[in-house]
């Protein structure tokens, strides 16, 4: 049974089996780069059709964790599944048939689906990034300001570790850098 903090706000109702599963507020962090540390999340089941908003009095209590959890895994596996696609496709294509004209287009379109592949992989590490954050109880705060993400920009983007604010800033920064 994992360990609940004695700072826990709220209680919520796990699915239809009676189990009370609590959450816990992080506290702020003490320097700037520092992220909030909470228990490691309670799993929950998620009544059908489920979604979390921005109303809701518990942030990243336990159903939001799950909700979010389960959005990043089904993510996941829809990446993993394209780009197992792609692996096969390029395996079982027939290499030395067509003329020039028809190999430096299979080529260019080869050489799409490998960093489109590539993509994938560097976003699938994002994913286990974010998964790894709902276990260690920091999803949903950024991790320059320990604030809250908000429901609405992580359901926009899932893997996002920055607030609003910080985003912006750090995007005028690489504006300012030149990258």
């Amino acid at each position: 049974m994992p360990v609940v903090s004695s700072n826990a706000r709220s209680v919520a109702r796990a699915g239809d089996s009676g189990v009370k599963a609590k959450a816990v507020k992080p506290s702020k962090p003490s320097s700037v780069n520092e992220v909030p540390q909470v228990a490691a999340p309670v799993r929950v089941e998620l009544p059908d059709g489920y979604r979390p908003s921005s109303g809701d009095s518990d942030y990243m209590g336990p159903m939001h964790l799950e909700y979010f959890r389960q959005k990043l895994l089904n993510w996941r596996n829809e990446l993993v599944e394209e780009s197992k696609q792609t692996i096969d496709n390029l395996r079982e294509e027939v290499r030395d048939v067509g003329d020039e004209a028809e190999r430096a287009t299979r080529e260019t379109e080869n050489s799409l689906e490998l960093r489109t592949r590539d993509r994938y992989r560097k976003l699938i590490a994002k994913i286990d990034k974010a998964l790894k954050r709902i276990d260690d109880g920091s999803y949903g705060f950024c991790e320059e300001t320990g604030e809250e993400i908000g429901i609405e920009r992580l359901e926009a983007r899932p893997i996002a570790t920055l607030c609003l604010d910080a985003q912006e800033r750090w995007e005028h920064r690489q504006k300012l850098m030149g990258d």
